[in-house]
């Protein structure tokens, strides 16, 4: 099983031996001795080398109890020791983080981190999932937003985000145009030399018979349509759940859309939440996301 990372790492417990690190040499010194009621895995360490054992005691019940059998997870061959007083070890993102970063290639990560407490993840493989988001605003919101809740999230498995940001500038300039209607003044600038109004203020529209080209999403065109009747100006799309659909990949989605006012929906393997999404909806996007790739990880 990917990503064995204890759910509480009070259930993990550290010592130094003097044995061999090998299943015979731990089972030797182990087995038969007490241990804490809450500990389920032991990091052996040896020197500058570790193990890492699963145990079963007598009891969970009592206080301490007899250790009767053990597993030996990763031998000291697979296993590397890393410091980062920087990473929380009680957040699966950050502990694939660490490993990634810092031990490529180990099979068993131990991290000694924030608060000085340690813990472990196991055969990491991160769930890697896009994020498509339109820019401005900078940081993409949707992006951060995301990123900030993997940095405090205990209750989600491994995730690393992989942005797929749309420059507006950008998208603007493939539709040349001498006049831009945006949504507002945060959805960012025209090409250079255009003239830009903004729809949330309601502008009067372009006389003399010209027009201009609205950058904007569904929303934006029904706006349109209230504020001056049915005829609709060239527009650009810039709905990130569109620009999603147009892209398509195996690749997990969290995307937002503004039709979408409180509910998470999901179209496929992407997962859409509101336009503007507090933190707790788009956490719940990410879990959403994550039953994409069931079994992402195994909280033990």
């Amino acid at each position: 099983m990917r990503n064995l990372v204890p759910a509480r790492y009070r259930s993990v417990s550290v010592t130094d031996v003097g044995v061999d690190l090998t299943e015979a040499g731990l089972r030797s010194l182990l087995v038969g001795r007490e241990a804490y009621r809450r500990t389920t895995y032991i990091i052996a360490r040896r020197d500058e080398r570790a193990a890492l054992v699963r145990v079963e005691k007598a009891s969970d019940e009592a206080l301490f109890s007899p250790i009767v059998a053990m597993d030996l997870l990763a031998g000291p061959d697979e296993c590397a020791l890393v410091e980062d007083p920087d990473t929380d070890v009680g957040v699966p993102s950050q502990l694939a983080r660490a490993a990634r970063n810092l031990a490529p290639g180990a099979r068993c990560v131990i991290v000694a981190g924030r608060y000085e407490h340690v813990n472990f993840i196991l055969d990491p493989a991160p769930l890697v999932v896009r994020v498509v988001e339109v820019s401005p605003p900078l940081p993409a919101k949707l992006l951060d937003q995301a990123q900030r809740v993997l940095d405090v999230a205990d209750d989600l498995p491994p995730i690393e985000l992989r942005g797929d940001v749309v420059d507006l500038e950008a998208l603007a300039a493939t539709h040349p145009a001498e006049r831009y209607l945006l949504p507002c003044r945060g959805s960012g600038a025209a090409p250079p030399g255009a003239e830009v109004a903004y729809l949330d203020q309601r502008p009067p529209p372009p006389g003399n018979g010209q027009s201009w080209t609205l950058v904007g999403c569904a929303r934006s065109r029904q706006l349109h349509r209230w504020f001056y009747g049915d005829a609709e100006p060239p527009n650009v799309d810039i709905c990130p759940r569109e620009l999603a659909a147009a892209t398509p990949t195996a690749m997990p989605t969290l995307t937002k859309c503004c039709l979408i006012e409180e509910d998470i929906v999901r179209d496929g393997n992407c997962v859409v939440v509101p336009w503007g999404a507090s933190l707790d909806e788009v956490r719940r996007g990410l879990a959403e996301v994550a039953l994409l790739s069931e079994p992402a990880w195994a909280p033990a």
